[in-house]
């Protein structure tokens, strides 16, 4: 065996803390693929932990009569060293009968109790802490000669391998199942679905600095791309992807910006999902008109990413040159902004719960014709990929293979990889016995996060070039019935996000634009009810949802006061109004009074700023000379809707203070004035006796000098 680098992936990390077992994962060589299951461990309690994987052939699938070779590989997630041992790879040749018994044995290690025999065996080498090493196991080609097409148990064992050294040496004895899938010729004709999304951290559309993190070289977006490069999976993109980018304008990274033309330059078919990938299933449940889309894009756009660009135009010479007045930023429409290249129209790819009257409401939609995209489980018996329920076109999904197929799709570790390969080759083996070989479709689940490697590995295994959603369409589909399973009440959830986004309509006449408000509000439901979405993140983005809309209605209101005093018999009261926006408001105070001895401004209009406390000063009379009364304070919209709770504010009158104030101020005038009037006589006076005293000296002083 060899030694490679450690593959440190969540999914399989998380996995095995969850299982704490060793899992052995067996797949081989050649023409042939064996795809292992989880495996139990020896003792729960062993912190050995030890992931063994196997591939043969062609992920999981054998040609009947052609030899293969097993390569195994075994992950050690200890701590310490992981010594060699022997691993034992054993086979019952009595075929699965049906996909169920296939999901039995790798869930559960049921339905299989003996006749297993030995198919091959080899020694393991020594694994460092935390590697991956890997061997090829010959498997002699008459142990597969015998064996006719169908499905069957492969089982693993690994024995003899210990962590740590001395009295610290533990076990790292584990099992694992698996299948090995042996065709009697072509494998079957399977289109890929392949979903294209990207889950916004704020809910709206993407930012400027996510799209630079989806797009960078290890972004999420760009392992999507690269991951459906040179498959011929056919993708279902979400249009706030392209709206995102498009919204940039000018200001779009140029990596960001090559991202979306080299989507657009994907030979792949396509088709457009609904905006945030929002569910149909949802909304005609929930017994709406028309699919929800949303309010605007406008208010996203910043018109300076729009300027005409220097030198767009071509000028043509002119003898007399007439000036005309500079072009203004020309802003994309919402169409333009989602539109999706060569895109397939009339496909719906809704969750699992749609009925017969969902159909209905599905073709109202759409105007015309539509194709829905519905999982195998969702109808009582179906085979094949194309099916008609009624009047209505459905494209059947195979759901065991989907669902191993998104797993493998998932896995960045290549071993636990092959497994969810072989378990998906299993599934369509099944289904294109039940289809008689017609074409097949899978597709993927939602799922942001998915590695380039995996992915491709994923959609190389099963796809078939040249079949696609046309030929699929043309397929002759065959009657079909589904299993009338309505869902979940997601319907009713959405009916009480919609009563409460037309109270924020009502509530967002305060501003100036109201779609800076509804817009954001309206992407943010479509993605609350996104397909992908699980019952308990539904159920949690709903309450979330809810909770930040009754935050925003409250964001605007008349917090409480204290008692006012009033001195004075007119006077400006200022009350508080709190604005908790980011957008200026234009409000209505209205102020009544409780007893008619004080006159007040019935209504004051007020524009507060944004993010601020701002006073609005309400012009107020008193016929009392003094006393206590109350004003009951409400804030309205320009249009009458009324913001916030009612507040009552208690005034205390002291308008008699003004009297006594100004006759102690008169007072006051009187004697300071009269205190400069003695001051000056008394200064005039002393002024006066000084000028006679040197008079009479001066008189004196020259008598004696005669």
């Amino acid at each position: 065996m060899t030694a490679t680098t450690p593959e440190n992936g969540f999914r399989a990390r998380l996995r095995r803390v969850a299982s704490g077992t060793a899992v052995f994962a067996i797949a081989l060589g050649a023409c042939a693929v064996a795809v292992p299951s989880a495996a139990s461990a020896a003792d729960a309690a062993d912190p050995a932990s030890v992931e063994l994987a196997v591939t043969i052939g062609a992920n999981g699938t054998v040609t009947q009569g052609a030899g293969a070779s097993a390569s195994v590989s075994v992950h050690n997630d200890a701590e310490s060293e992981l010594s060699g041992g022997h691993v034992v790879i054993e086979l019952n040749r009595t075929p699965l009968p049906d996909a169920a018994a296939v999901t039995s044995w790798l869930d559960d290690e049921k339905g299989v109790e003996s006749g297993f025999t030995p198919l091959a065996s080899d020694a393991t080498a020594a694994v460092d802490a935390g590697a991956t090493a890997t061997a090829s196991v010959p498997i002699a080609p008459e142990a597969l000669a015998d064996l006719t097409p169908g499905v069957y148990p492969l089982r693993a064992e690994l024995s003899g391998a210990t962590t740590g050294t001395g009295d610290d040496a533990e076990s790292a004895h584990a099992t694992a199942t698996s299948v090995l899938v042996v065709a009697a010729g072509p494998r079957p004709q399977v289109t890929v679905l392949v979903p294209i999304t990207a889950t916004p951290e704020g809910g709206s559309l993407l930012t400027r600095d996510e799209l630079i993190e989806l797009t960078a070289p290890d972004g999420d977006l760009t392992a999507q791309l690269e991951g459906v490069s040179g498959t011929s999976a056919v993708l279902a993109i979400d249009p706030s992807i392209p709206a995102a980018i498009r919204a940039l304008g000018t200001s779009a990274p140029t990596r960001v910006a090559e991202w979306l033309d080299q989507l657009d330059a994907l030979p792949n078919e396509r088709f457009a999902l609904q905006f945030g990938d929002a569910d149909a299933t949802t909304q005609a449940q929930a017994n709406l008109p028309a699919l929800l889309q949303p309010t605007t894009l406008v208010p996203l756009l910043d018109p300076a990413n729009f300027q005409p660009q220097p030198g767009a135009a071509t000028e043509a010479p002119a003898a007399t040159p007439t000036p005309t007045p500079s072009a203004g930023p020309q802003l994309p429409d919402d169409q333009t902004l989602m539109a999706i290249d060569g895109a397939t129209p009339g496909i719906l790819w809704p969750r699992q719960g749609a009925t017969a009257d969902d159909l209905t409401r599905f073709a109202a939609y759409v105007g015309g014709s539509v194709t829905t995209v519905l999982p195998s489980t969702a109808f009582t018996e179906v085979s094949g990929g194309h099916v008609a329920v009624g009047e209505h076109d459905v494209l059947v999904t195979d759901a065991a293979a989907s669902e191993a197929l998104s797993d493998a799709a998932a896995e960045p570790e290549s071993g636990a990889r092959a497994r969810s390969l072989a378990a998906a080759g299993a599934y369509l083996f099944f289904a294109s016995q039940a289809s008689g070989g017609a074409p097949l479709l899978v597709g993927l689940d939602r799922d942001d996060d998915r590695s380039a490697t995996a992915l491709r590995d994923a959609i190389s295994a099963v796809d078939s070039p040249g079949v696609g959603l046309a030929s699929l369409r043309s397929t002759p589909a065959a009657p079909a019935t589904l299993s009338g399973d309505a869902g979940d009440a997601r319907g009713a959830s959405l009916q009480v996000l919609l009563a409460e986004e037309s109270q924020l309509a009502a509530f967002s006449s305060i501003l100036e634009e109201p779609q800076v408000l509804l817009s954001p509000e309206r992407i943010r439901i479509l993605r609350v009810i996104a397909v992908g979405s699980s019952t308990k993140r539904f159920d949690a983005d709903v309450s979330e949802h809810r909770a930040t809309t009754r935050e925003t209605l409250r964001a605007v209101e008349i917090p409480q006061s204290s008692t006012i005093q009033l001195l004075t018999a007119n006077a400006d009261l200022p009350f508080q109004v709190r604005n908790d926006l980011p957008w200026p408001v234009t409000v209505r105070l209205s102020v009544a009074p409780t007893d008619p001895r004080l006159e007040v401004q019935s209504v004051t209009p007020a524009v507060i700023p944004a993010n601020t406390n701002t006073r609005v000063k309400v012009p107020v009379s008193a016929r009392v000379g003094s006393g206590e009364l109350d004003l009951r304070l409400a804030l309205f919209s320009p249009t009458g809707v009324e913001l916030g709770d009612r507040q009552t504010v208690r005034v205390a009158v002291r308008a008699e203070w003004e009297g006594i104030g100004l006759t102690v101020f008169g007072a006051l005038i009187v004697i300071l004035v009269g205190l400069g009037v003695v001051r000056t006589v008394r200064r005039k006076r002393r002024e006066a006796d000084e000028a006679a005293d040197e008079e009479s000296g001066t008189a004196g002083h020259d008598r004696g000098v005669e």
